[in-house]
């Protein structure tokens, strides 16, 4: 129903940024921790193992920071720490979840939509990309 790639995922983007707050808390409880692999075998699954492969290259050190991180995390805002983590290695992560840890409620509400809205732009982006790679398949 769009006209190209980016008018899609502009309509995406502007969803996104439109969802109430009961309707973030709910697209977050299908994403995993920082540092923790998605389990199962389908689509989602394998973005959100290729979107945190920055971990898996970080110290045992850094993982078992992350870990702690989350926790905290989520225990001071109720939800998991959300990070468009494409292409960041654990190190970047940890500063992050850092520097966020020091946000008021306000204003951390405002980065997790801000990156919730970053992966939907990349997950339409690759589902649109499969999509003509199909159609490429069957001309």
């Amino acid at each position: 129903p769009y006209d190209d790639v980016a008018r899609a995922v502009a309509t995406a983007e502007a969803a996104v940024k439109d969802l109430s707050w009961p309707e973030v808390l709910e697209a977050l409880t299908a994403h995993p921790r920082i540092g923790e692999r998605m389990r199962g075998s389908g689509r989602e699954s394998l973005w959100s193992r290729l979107e945190q492969a920055g971990v898996g290259g970080s110290s045992h050190e850094t993982r078992g920071e992350l870990l702690r991180g989350n926790m905290m995390y989520e225990e001071r805002f109720g939800h998991v720490y959300l990070i468009c983590a494409t292409g960041l290695p654990g190190e970047e992560m940890l500063d992050r979840l850092r520097d966020r840890l020091r946000n008021d409620q306000d204003t951390e509400r405002a980065v997790v939509r801000e990156e919730l809205a970053k992966i939907t732009c990349l997950r339409v982006n690759k589902l649109l990309a499969e999509g003509e790679n199909r159609g490429e398949e069957s001309a």
